[in-house]
């Protein structure tokens, strides 16, 4: 990273770290951009910027004149937090995600490709998880407007045919191409701040390996393809022809990536159980004040908690951080 880069730029920056919407990258960029130092010691980052700033506007372009044909690759995040399935052509990524969540899409024992993506639902317990089946990843292709999308999701759903000779030039292919892509496959769940490169274009994703079709391969052959690529990603058996495997994942996300049920309740009635806010470890009373309205968290004055309270209805203030199952009464 350049030096004597000014606090204006380094938060936007920071804003463009957390931007999941390519608008919303593009507004950073631009901020970047306008805030960066013009020197010398700056050029290639400025170079940089005004490259993805080219990119997320001929895209927008091209998405508003395709827009009725419905050919965006934009997926609105749902859910708890959004997975996106990654492997090459027949490692069954689509036929895992048809029994992960239910859906109906036409899968056989043939590489059947998906050439745009497809999102859809993980059940866990009472929350669900979007999981996004991506067009495979091949020797000869891999659609580049998908590495916008993978630049903005929670996670990584690796999956490789185990079964396959050559499973291991497979997976050392994907690490590649999305190497050059700047996105970095991690064992590290979720991905921490201690993981944020120098270079801000660089993004490191947390990563599950699926090694697929485990009824048809020796389950330590999973442990080999790691060692001869030197990875430790956690790793998962599946198989959806017999349904090994595919129970522990939704339990494996909601560890991994530090879940938090809420449930809010209004002064002097019931607790709303329907649907829990999704917050994460370390999120306090007022992240789930700004989850419920932004006006509530404006005029914020005390909350009542059952759940992680030293007892039942304590009064708590705003930074009292939540915990899973916890039941919140917001005061404004």
């Amino acid at each position: 990273m350049p030096a004597n880069l000014s606090p204006e730029y380094k938060r936007a920056e920071q804003a463009y770290r957390l931007a999941r919407q390519p608008r919303e990258q593009l507004e950073c960029l631009k901020e970047m951009l306008r805030a960066i130092p013009k020197h010398k010691g700056t050029e290639h980052l400025q170079a940089d910027i005004k490259s993805r700033i080219r990119g997320l506007t001929q895209e927008s372009a091209s998405h508003g004149k395709s827009a009725h044909r419905g050919s965006s690759h934009a997926l609105h995040p749902d859910g708890a937090a959004q997975l996106c399935l990654i492997g090459p052509p027949g490692a069954g990524k689509s036929s895992l995600h048809a029994s992960l969540t239910g859906s109906h899409r036409e899968v056989g024992p043939y590489p059947h490709p998906a050439r745009l993506p497809i999102p859809g639902m993980l059940p866990f317990e009472d929350i669900a998880f979007q999981l996004v089946d991506l067009p495979p990843v091949s020797f000869e292709f891999m659609q580049p407007e998908l590495t916008n999308l993978l630049r903005s999701t929670d996670g990584a759903l690796l999956v490789v045919d185990l079964s396959a000779p050559d499973c291991t030039e497979q997976l050392a292919l994907i690490l590649q191409r999305l190497a050059v892509a700047k996105i970095i496959l991690t064992e590290r769940w979720p991905a921490t701040a201690e993981l944020a490169p120098a270079d801000p274009f660089s993004v490191y994703l947390p990563t599950l390996l699926l090694a697929n079709k485990i009824d048809l391969a020796n389950p330590e052959d999973a442990a080999v393809l790691e060692d001869l690529l030197g990875v430790r990603f956690p790793v998962i058996a599946t198989s959806a022809t017999c349904g090994r495997g595919l129970a522990e994942i939704g339990p494996f996300l909601f560890r991994a990536l530090g879940i938090v049920r809420v449930y809010t309740k209004a002064p002097g009635k019931p607790i709303d159980q329907n649907r829990p806010f999704t917050m994460r470890r370390g999120d306090t009373v007022l992240d789930v004040a700004l989850r419920v309205h932004p006006d509530i968290a404006r005029t914020f004055k005390f909350a009542r908690i059952w759940g992680s309270g030293k007892f039942n209805g304590q009064h708590v203030g705003a930074d009292h951080p939540v915990a899973d199952t916890d039941v919140v009464e917001l005061h404004a």
